[in-house]
């Protein structure tokens, strides 16, 4: 099948219809120990359940244990390892982190007891990417405006928030509602899983002889897909966490968990939507702006918005006055771009923003990870030294005179790092930019459209090399 978009009026071939990879990629189900993990009732369970009781008592130690976040191991766990970790390992093994999430662990628990099950409602299904997003910004907001970094008791209440949102779902609605349609930790992760290395799908000869639909159904084997989907129709990593019910409960043996190139789903999409787009582009603003904030040129920023703009004693105000505009950045760049290329190519703004928003995606990886690798870096430490506070050896640290640096690498070698990360991001968005382009069969300008995605790409690249540019402060 050709990754060229579908021209008006032609027969849009269903999964069903389209064969099998003639030249499949390894399958790692052929390997009898992986095979055998996850089709028993270990997986997730494994993890699950020392997850959530580590969860809970995270929870408590924000509530009841020291008040500096350097040494409160629920701050350190959540914002040095946890938050800073996550785009990496969505990467590496998609949204795998969803499949042991306390949260959705939470939620299949008390569907268990008192679920309803009822439909998702069509509001959520029709608008997941923009509520997600919606969320995503607010809580940015809430982030800032509160210092929750910094504070273990209010990033408890915001934990305890989420908790109950997740069992308010769980006991109304089906399956894991909340993780498919609402929550922002998994909008994210849904995008970026869409560049990720590994992939899971079926193979489409073994289902077409299947009646049962036992992968999207379930069976005694294991319940039905948890994020509503089903694998013979599958031509995305954007929502399957991993969790293999569809594994224990296939009666063909027809699913696969391949490697594949990094974005390479990104080039096949046939049809870019909106939605994707503008949560990729609304991402790589929030990004742009934890950029900015570590910076001490933010600090003398909103110092002259305070003095010579909102004149006010409240620091939310100064703050809100800042946010949306920065985080508009990119937002701005993709729109000029897409009106740009409207001029050459002919195509509405609708179709230029989706399919430049897609490029979005690996470079927003690419400067998440740098970010992040700032944090598991720059304030690795902090996970130890709150450790031993949790062990009671407090004493001892102060005693002994210990080394209170939070750094694992020196700065000089985190900046190498970091700038390797975004030409690498750099490359696979130029790449998946090019690749979207020339694949477009309506596009009558690709090299025109690609350049404009090109231009609007090493903006943001130059943009956000300059602040890495600058010295960051720690957060802890």
């Amino acid at each position: 099948m050709s990754t060229k978009e579908i021209l008006p009026g032609s027969h849009i071939p269903t999964r069903d219809e389209m064969p099998d990879d003639p030249f499949p990629p390894p399958d790692m189900l052929h390997n009898r120990g992986v095979n055998r993990f996850l089709s028993s009732r270990w997986w997730p369970a494994v993890l699950q359940i020392p997850i959530l009781l580590f969860f809970v008592y995270l929870v408590y130690d924000l509530l009841a244990g020291p008040r500096s976040a350097d040494m409160n191991l629920g701050s350190a766990v959540i914002w040095i390892l946890w938050w800073s970790a996550l785009p990496i390992a969505i990467v590496l093994l998609g949204r795998v982190w969803c499949a042991v999430c306390p949260f959705g662990y939470l939620n299949d628990l008390v569907q268990k007891v008192v679920g309803r099950r009822r439909k998702a409602p069509a509001f959520l299904k029709r608008n997941a990417m923009w509520i997600a997003l919606g969320l995503f910004l607010v809580l940015t907001w809430f982030e800032h405006v509160t210092g929750i970094v910094e504070a273990p008791r209010a990033t408890a209440v915001m934990l305890l928030i989420f908790a109950a949102a997740v069992v308010f779902f769980g006991a109304f609605y089906e399956r894991r509602t909340w993780c498919r349609y609402v929550c922002p930790v998994g909008g994210m992760s849904s995008n970026y899983a869409r560049a990720g290395m590994l992939e899971l799908r079926a193979h489409r000869g073994a289902c077409s002889s299947c009646d049962t639909k036992a992968c999207f159904r379930g069976s005694a084997a294991a319940p039905g897909c948890p994020m509503f989907e089903f694998p013979r129709a599958m031509d995305s990593s954007a929502e399957c966490t991993l969790c293999a019910d569809c594994v224990k409960t296939c009666p063909e043996n027809a699913i696969r968990i391949s490697p594949r190139v990094p974005t390479s789903e990104l080039w096949g999409t046939l049809r870019p939507r909106l939605p994707v787009a503008g949560l990729a582009v609304g991402i790589m603003g929030i990004v742009l702006l934890e950029n900015a904030t570590m910076l001490p040129i933010w600090d003398d920023f909103m110092t002259i918005l305070h003095n010579d703009v909102t004149n006010t004693a409240n620091e939310a105000v100064d703050f809100s006055v800042a946010y949306l505009p920065t985080i508009a950045i990119p937002a701005v760049l993709v729109i000029l771009a897409a009106l740009l290329a409207g001029a050459i190519n002919g195509r509405t703004l609708k179709q230029n923003f989706s399919q430049f928003g897609y490029t979005m995606i690996p470079l927003c990886l690419g400067v998440h990870i740098a970010h992040s690798c700032f944090h598991l870096l720059g304030e690795g430490k902090a996970l130890w030294y709150s450790l031993l506070h949790a062990l009671g050896m407090h004493h001892q640290m102060a005693m002994g005179g210990m080394d209170m640096d939070m750094g694992l690498v020196a700065p000089d070698g985190i900046k190498i790092i970091q700038y390797t990360l975004i030409a690498a991001g750099t490359a696979a968005a130029q790449f998946t930019a090019y690749r979207m382009a020339h694949g477009n069969r309506a596009d009558p300008r690709p090299g025109g459209t690609f350049a404009v995605n090109a231009a609007a790409i090493m903006a943001l690249v130059v943009l956000n090399c300059i602040l890495f540019a600058m010295p960051m402060a720690i957060e802890m």
